[in-house]
């Protein structure tokens, strides 16, 4: 097993955060993973991404051109993110600020109204477990009992009061993320 991940967005929507996690719980279960983070000079509303590769086996370079997961959770990023899915790939986006659909015919394509739901929850900072949690969904690289863990790795001993609001929000997205194609 060997899956390419970038996910791509906002500077402040906790994109680094998320890949993070997730790397980290590849980690945990014994997998090789490389997490490249990309980000601009501003703090917030910059650009950012995140590149996470877990394999199986030695991963021979972190520098990709085409991915077999593509999430992107802001317009600039599916513009340029889009035509880097790979063929029968996924990509994954968040229908909140997004005009221009994906509108490829050779990949699987998801939505996750991710903000929608971190709005309903009263959260805004749930967002990007929610969209951890469809990631997972579709493409279930880790377990969840693994993110979990990573999270009380990751964060400050003072946050971990939080891990069971981010728990309930990776399963809620879970639950919230739609197909609008799969081939």
């Amino acid at each position: 097993m060997k899956k390419e991940i970038i996910v791509a967005g906002f500077g402040g929507q906790g994109i680094l955060s998320l890949g993070k996690i997730l790397a980290h719980a590849g980690l945990i279960e014994g997998k090789e993973v490389t997490w490249m983070p990309s980000y601009g000079p501003e703090q917030r509303g910059g650009t950012a991404n995140v590149t996470v590769i877990l394999s199986d086996d030695r991963i021979s370079s972190p520098v990709l051109n085409s991915y077999d997961v593509v999430v992107v959770l802001n317009q600039p990023s599916l513009d340029r993110f889009e035509n880097d899915v790979k063929p029968g790939g996924t990509i994954i986006y968040d229908s909140y600020g997004i005009r221009h659909t994906p509108t490829r015919k050779d990949i699987n394509i998801y939505r996750i109204d991710a903000m929608d739901e971190a709005i309903d929850m009263g959260n805004a900072r749930a967002f990007n477990m929610l969209v951890l949690g469809g990631i997972l969904k579709v493409c279930p690289v880790v377990n969840t009992e693994s993110i979990v863990s990573s999270l009380k790795e990751s964060l400050a001993e003072r946050l971990h009061k939080l891990i069971p609001e981010n728990e309930k929000a990776i399963l809620r997205g879970m639950e919230i993320i739609k197909a609008e194609q799969e081939i």
